[in-house]
């Protein structure tokens, strides 16, 4: 069995090494992420919505460091997913206009307020692969899955994440954007975006979503039924810096 799997592993990384250099972002060595799931305070879904819709043109305009920076919405919760070029980058975001503007607000608009509403739901994660977004801003739709290692398996989970991006870059021209993170040493997720549903439900019929089927009973913990699929989160895209 651990046999296959370097195999598996080693022809990934050959698909790896001889995709097209203008399919993917390569240089993704010092990225960084961070992801926001935040509920809204009772009756303020609309204005948290307007509010982030209209903190796009603010990041553009504030934060260089800032690659890409998402507003999405699920019902009644409203996230922010964004890329940065560094640590340093991130930091910058933390204490820009942005999120002050939102520090101001968030006892009105975020159930819990900043500390338990905002803050408390981040989560930040290295950046392991990337495919560089095409058609950004026809995007309407997002996913962003949730990843616990099995014991003993981070290693061949970050492979094939690590992997997996020159798959979708060659396969999935409706994934407009995909990138793998690693938020500890157990922790991983992967975030993409689509022009609608019938990319999404491309990306979930494609190689990539079935190597992980196949391998998840061994890298993650619940496996595929209860490791992979109840950690998908399905929102529409608000927002794109």
């Amino acid at each position: 069995m651990k046999s296959q799997f370097a195999q598996m592993l080693s022809a990934l990384v050959l698909i790896t090494a001889t995709t097209t250099a203008s399919a993917l972002d390569n240089d993704v060595t010092n990225h960084t992420a961070s992801y926001i799931a935040m509920p809204a305070a009772k009756g303020q879904t609309q204005a948290f919505a307007e509010f982030l819709a209209g903190a796009a043109p603010l990041v553009k305009e504030t934060e260089p460091g800032t690659k890409l920076w998402f507003a999405l919405q699920a019902e009644d919760t409203l996230a922010i997913f964004d890329i940065f070029v560094d640590d340093a980058a991130r930091d910058a975001h933390f204490s820009g206009a942005v999120a002050g503007a939102l520090n101001e607000n968030a006892d009105a608009l975020v159930s819990g307020g900043w500390t338990a509403g905002v803050v408390a739901n981040i989560s930040n994660s290295n950046v392991l692969s990337m495919k560089a977004p095409v058609e950004l801003y026809t995007a309407t739709t997002a996913t962003y899955i949730s990843l616990e290692a099995a014991p003993g398996q981070s290693d061949n989970l970050r492979a094939l994440l690590t992997a997996a991006a020159s798959i979708v870059a060659d396969t999935e021209p409706k994934t407009l954007f995909w990138v793998a993170l690693q938020i500890d040493e157990n922790n991983f997720a992967i975030f993409d975006i689509f022009a609608d549903n019938s990319g999404r439900e491309a990306h979930f019929a494609g190689e990539v979503a079935g190597l992980l089927k196949d391998k998840s009973a061994e890298l993650i913990v619940g496996g595929w039924d209860d490791g992979v699929i109840p950690n998908v989160s399905n929102f529409d895209i608000i927002a794109i810096k």
